[in-house]
């Protein structure tokens, strides 16, 4: 059994930058605002987004799996508009989301230290150790550290959430939750949906990854990739449940409103773990949200040059695309693009975090189909296509995006 659990551990490589990218915003702040402001009213839409996006996460394992090459190479498979409606699609995204996750750091910063210097001076040095960290870090040691904080978290929640069911809920019983149609509602609603369990662009960070993994010298096997994705999927899916209900179970009912800076949602957010376990676990929950943001941020600040250098040098039709010159270009814009941003939207965190993480789901759809196609037609081997099964998924999958992003834009803009 140890040396069965060895082997998987062993097996964890893309999947588990996944979890470090997913398991972040969507679950640390969106999952638990979700359960803390609305109990269990939107859990249904959270498990329908985990199971109707998993198709399009999957074809991106997949796609490298079979044919040793990331999806950005099998975007330009598709035809001459589908790998620059990426780049744009990236571009349009990439620096708000950077600088989302950054911000839910320094929050967390200022708890864990008790530093009271102004945010934005957390943000640059957040940015600044990140960016070095990345500037002369190697691939390897990423995921080798992803490993272990992915899993502390891992047990430190469950322990959080057997504590919270033991307790009960803690808010009082005839208390009416606000409204899921209404604007605040439904914007929250999509926001919550848009990084569940993470923004569709994560398929295409997954697949560089793994081809980064085959080039570290690592020979993965069709099978091992299979198990680290779902993994790493699965995880991410769980954990996002674990959070909704932690949040209804300490917050829900009990009057508490998130607030909108960041310092004083981490500082929230680390007081709903120690009303659970007690004020002994203060030190071990603050620090272990801390890293895991931190995670977040790393995985993030390395994703967007990775994909970024590799799109570019695909569009120019070069054989080579492991250039480390261009990921050093793409990692300063990153963080030039994401302390700009962070410059004007400071002070209000949930206005960063809902606009990131809309952006994300009325984008999901593209991503989503360019994902199909990618898998059932281009250079995709006819064996290593998507069963049925999973076929009629993915169609599924892109109606319900497709209809919630027409739901939304109609609800805002003309009812």
């Amino acid at each position: 059994m140890l040396a069965h659990l060895r082997s998987i551990y062993k097996i964890l490589g893309p999947g588990i930058l996944f979890a470090g990218a997913a398991i972040g915003v969507s679950h640390l702040v969106q999952s638990t605002r979700a359960g803390a402001e609305f109990g269990f009213a939107l859990i249904i839409f959270v498990i329908l987004a985990n199971i109707f996006k998993y198709p399009f996460f999957e074809f991106g394992s997949r796609y490298t799996a079979a044919t040793g090459k990331s999806l950005i190479e099998g975007y330009k498979t598709l035809g001459r508009f589908a790998l620059p409606l990426f780049g744009i699609f990236t571009l349009a995204t990439m620096f708000i989301i950077a600088a989302t996750v950054t911000i839910v750091t320094s929050g967390l910063a200022i708890q864990v230290t008790g530093w009271d210097i102004p945010i934005m001076y957390w943000n640059l040095i957040v940015v600044a150790i990140v960016t070095g960290i990345l500037l002369v870090g190697r691939f390897q040691w990423l995921e080798r550290f992803l490993k272990v904080v992915v899993l502390s978290l891992a047990v430190i929640t469950v322990i959080a959430l057997i504590f919270a069911l033991a307790s009960g809920m803690q808010g009082s019983p005839g208390f009416v939750a606000p409204a899921v149609l209404s604007t605040a509602g439904v914007t929250f609603l999509i926001a919550l949906m848009g990084w569940m369990p993470a923004p569709l662009e994560i398929s295409i960070w997954h697949s560089v990854w793994a081809t980064e993994e085959k080039h570290g010298g690592h020979k993965v096997s069709k099978k091992d990739s299979s198990l680290d994705f779902n993994i790493g999927y699965i995880g991410t899916a769980l954990f996002a449940l674990v959070f909704l209900v932690l949040g209804a179970f300490v917050l829900y009912g009990t009057g508490e409103v998130f607030a909108d800076s960041a310092a004083g949602f981490a500082g929230q957010l680390i007081d709903m773990y120690t009303n659970a376990l007690g004020d002994w676990a203060w030190w071990v929950i603050a620090i272990t949200a801390q890293v895991t943001m931190f995670s977040t941020t790393l995985t993030v600040f390395d994703a967007y040059p990775r994909v970024m250098n590799k799109f570019v040098r695909v569009m120019k039709g070069e054989k080579k695309y492991e250039g480390r010159k261009g990921y050093i270009v793409w990692l300063l814009l990153l963080a030039a693009g994401a302390i700009a941003i962070l410059a004007t939207l400071v002070d209000n965190m949930k206005t960063l975090v809902t606009f990131a993480t809309v952006m994300s789901f009325l984008t999901g759809p593209l991503f989503a189909y360019l994902n199909y196609k990618v898998v059932t037609k281009g250079d995709m081997p006819a064996k290593m296509r998507p069963p049925t099964w999973l076929r009629a998924l993915s169609i599924l999958g892109l109606v319900f995006l497709l209809s919630f992003s027409i739901f939304y834009i109609a609800w805002v803009f003309v009812l």
